[in-house]
Order: C-alpha cells, then sequence, then structure tokens
C-alpha cells in the first residue's frame, strides 16, 4: 500500500481508486440528476443537501459492500458528501440558468455556462 492509499484509508477509510470510482462513476450522475431534477421542479438550491446526504450514505455503504471500505468512516461520508453535493450544485445551477433563459426570453439573457443577466 502506498504512503497515500494508507493516508487515505486512515482518513476516509478506502483507497484512491475506489473513490475516485464510487464518486464520479457510480454515485456522480445520481447527483447530477438530483441537482437537475430540483432545479426543474422550481424547488429551493438547499433541497439538494439532503438528497446528496442520501447519496453519500448511499456511496459508503457501496464503498463497504464492493471495495472492502470502512463503513462508519466519517471522513469518508463528509468526502463524498462534498463531492456530490459539488456535483448537484453544479447541476443545479446549470439547469436553473438554462430554465430562465428559456422561459423568460424578454427579461433574461444567458451570460456564460452557469449564468444570467436580465435584459435592459
Amino acid at each position: 500500500m502506498s504512503p497515500l492509499d494508507s493516508f487515505l484509508y486512515q482518513w476516509f477509510g478506502d483507497e484512491l481508486v475506489p473513490i475516485l470510482l464510487f464518486n464520479f462513476v457510480l454515485v456522480g450522475p445520481a447527483s447530477f440528476a438530483t441537482g437537475h431534477g430540483v432545479a426543474l421542479t422550481w424547488r429551493p438550491w438547499w433541497q439538494i443537501v439532503f438528497y446528496t446526504g442520501l447519496l453519500a450514505a448511499t456511496l459508503r455503504f457501496l464503498d463497504y459492500a464492493l471495495a472492502n471500505g470502512e463503513l462508519w468512516s466519517a471522513g469518508g461520508f463528509v468526502l463524498g458528501w462534498l463531492i456530490q453535493l459539488a456535483i448537484a450544485a453544479f447541476a443545479y445551477r446549470l439547469t436553473r440558468a438554462r430554465q430562465f433563459v428559456r422561459q423568460y426570453p424578454w427579461l433574461y439573457r444567458r451570460k456564460g455556462l452557469l449564468g444570467w443577466e436580465e435584459r435592459h
């Protein structure tokens, strides 16, 4: 085990490859869909915090069941939660910018990938 993997296992309950695989390949698309779904239904942004917490708990179980990681790793849970929250927040903002510009084209125009501005 490399020094990086031993550090990650000690703090986050798993090694580097399973952390990247589970966070970005298995649960990442679900987080993106969560952020997209919350934005599409015009719900407030803070609801993705709860939903990504559920996804982070699922992530800890998958890590435990498939990669022999620690189930009750608080550091692993927080790391997974932060990664999933970032993915969901990106999807939320991307969808919300698209919604404002498409639904109210006389009021707003697109400003970059994640933003919009008022028309003057």
